[in-house]
């Protein structure tokens, strides 16, 4: 190879690498991601003034006095937003992927998980509800009631399983797909299934539909812990 091959291949081997950078984490990967380390919030910013965040690492449980609060025990590895603050999200950034977690929502707790910064499958104590709507836990935020309830009762852990796919864009920016919740599962029950995401929901971080963006918790409302978080790009 000659020397003046050497530097067109190194150079763009360094655009590569430069580009995966830029998009965070979102190159494809063999398995999934794992944006929260369990230690500390790495990885994760606040929209707004870092001092004015309550998300802390540690071990969550219901106040024995008040099951609405979450006590902390430190040395766990959930992510916990102990009282009202700050929306926390990603540094990495997302299009098509799966999302896995697990969420402890207290007794009349609000909370939302958001796709790509832009799209919210609501968080809700909605426990024992005989018919839930567009602002019930599992929901489409706005958009898309669940099909069922799965909620568990407040404290115990609920699991979600989101196969998600971003809106598509032509070469001038014209969105020419929408958002969709290919499949949803919560605590092993489809919640929603194909359901189109026309806009952004309520309380997006972008001002635009985007390509890509980052997984975003809600953390302006009451406090939340989340755990076993998994993104796996498609």
């Amino acid at each position: 190879m000659k020397c003046r091959d050497c530097v067109v291949l190194a150079a763009r081997m360094a655009m590569v690498f430069a580009a995966v950078l830029l998009m965070g984490r979102y190159a494809p990967a063999d398995g999934p991601i794992e944006p929260f380390n369990g230690r500390d919030l790495t990885g994760w910013k606040f929209q707004g003034s870092d001092d004015r965040s309550k998300w802390v690492v540690g071990t969550a449980k219901l106040s024995k006095g008040n099951p609405s609060e979450i006590e902390v025990t430190p040395g766990g590895k959930e992510l916990i937003n102990t009282a009202r603050s700050l929306n926390i999200y990603t540094e990495a950034k997302f299009g098509d992927c799966r999302v896995e977690l697990e969420v402890m929502v207290p007794k009349g707790a609000n909370s939302g998980i958001y796709l790509m910064g832009n799209y919210e499958v609501q968080i809700l104590d909605s426990f024992g509800k005989k018919n839930v709507d567009t602002g019930d836990m599992g929901a489409v935020y706005g958009n898309t009631a669940p099909k069922v309830n799965a909620s568990k009762a407040p404290g115990r852990w609920q699991k979600f399983v989101i196969d998600f796919r971003a809106p598509k864009f032509d070469n001038d920016g014209r969105k020419i797909a929408n958002a969709k919740l290919v499949k949803c599962t919560l605590n092993g029950r489809i919640i929603h299934e194909n359901v189109e995401i026309e806009g952004r929901t309520g309380g997006a971080m972008s001002k635009n539909e985007v390509p890509v963006g980052p997984l975003m918790f809600q953390g302006d409302h009451e406090p939340i812990a989340y755990r076993n978080i998994k993104i796996k790009p498609l």
